[in-house]
């Protein structure tokens, strides 16, 4: 038999059984998509650095993302498996979920300390706010109810003796954020990257303090990988598959937040796809950090948890294992090994 014909029949067995080939020949013949749902960050373009790179096409996935405004109203997306992934903050309609049986779970990081969030003050406010304690009866913005941004706002307020209770809380999505400042129509915000440095340059806010500095425990994992656990159990390969793909792209964020070889083309992807339209703020600024080993602070989501209880968002209190599954980060890490940094030399805090 020659070669050609050889090869004419593995790729008919591969679209008959699938079983005899080579995984990405398979792959390539049997693509499945997985639709992500994510929120705008720098660190968000990890998945597309994944799917330019070819790191999900050769397990034969196909990555469609969309973009959220808030991963807190994306949890029934992802509970439906109208959404198989959601990227984005840990939020009450999370453990809600949980409690009802909703077929998600947590899986891996997408932003832990240091954050690059701060809470944001109206320029007038410069100098005569200079104690937490000082916003009490005023209107703080966040970017949802129940979102992990309240958490972070009620547990710097907590820090100096407030509650939610003694400020008016606001919902507005983080683009509407500086024309609220500049009506007046907000004392303080809670912010995320990009739109911190935005505020900042554009003299729309000032900042004021950084959950990194007060929120325990620490570090903070406010931003996770979560995934509906239908979908997954139904294509359990695929699914280990892409988290293998997932974390090689982590990686290599995280050589780029080191300023690695990486860092320009990763910074020319988040302004091609839009993630990102200020390129000087990337240079600029910090970026959030994340896990190169994908690793979820489990006592900071615990503590979450609790706090959304306490504060009547949800109503249980689930075990650790019940919340993450760390199955697929374990895989993923199996097959890729210990991360080495490239740049020995950067001093930076984050995503090691």
């Amino acid at each position: 038999m020659t070669l050609v014909i050889k090869r004419t029949l593995l790729a008919c067995l591969a679209v008959v059984g699938g079983a005899s080939i080579a995984p990405d020949r398979v792959a390539q013949a049997q693509e499945v998509t997985v639709k992500v749902g994510t929120v705008r960050s720098i660190s968000t373009a990890t998945i597309l650095w994944a799917a330019e790179k070819g790191y999900f096409k050769e397990y034969g996935i196909k990555v469609v993302t969309e973009t959220l405004d808030t991963a807190a109203n994306s949890i029934a997306l992802l509970a439906q498996n109208q959404l198989q992934l959601v990227e984005g903050g840990i939020s009450a309609g999370y453990f809600n979920a949980l409690e009802k049986n909703l077929p998600i779970t947590m899986v891996l990081d997408r932003v832990s300390s240091p954050l690059g969030h701060n809470l944001m003050l109206r320029p007038d406010h410069k100098g005569q706010i200079t104690q937490l304690r000082q916003l009490k009866g005023k209107t703080i913005a966040t970017n949802g109810s129940g979102a992990v941004s309240t958490y972070e706002v009620g547990k710097l307020l907590e820090s100096d003796g407030l509650t939610l209770a003694d400020v008016d809380i606001k919902v507005i999505p983080f683009t509407q954020y500086a024309v609220a400042f500049q009506n007046k129509a907000i004392d303080a915000a809670i912010t995320i990257p990009p739109f911190t440095a935005q505020l900042l340059d554009g003299g729309h806010a000032v900042n004021f303090k950084s959950p990194d500095d007060i929120v325990k425990p620490h570090p903070l994992t406010i931003a996770v990988s979560m995934v509906n656990t239908d979908f997954a159990n139904a294509h359990k390969e695929l699914m280990r598959n892409y988290y293998v793909g997932y974390l090689r792209a982590i990686r290599d964020y995280c050589q780029a937040y080191h300023n690695g070889s990486n860092r320009q083309a990763f910074i020319d992807l988040a302004i091609r796809t839009g993630t990102e339209t200020r390129p000087e703020l990337l240079h600029k600024y910090p970026w959030p950090a994340r896990s190169p080993n994908g690793a979820i602070n489990v006592a900071s989501m615990l503590d979450m948890q609790s706090w959304f209880v306490k504060n009547k968002m949800s109503n249980t209190e689930f075990p650790a294992d019940r919340v993450v599954d760390k199955s697929y980060v374990d895989n993923a890490l199996a097959k890729l090994g210990p991360w080495e940094l490239e740049n020995k030399d950067s001093k930076l805090p984050g995503c090691r």
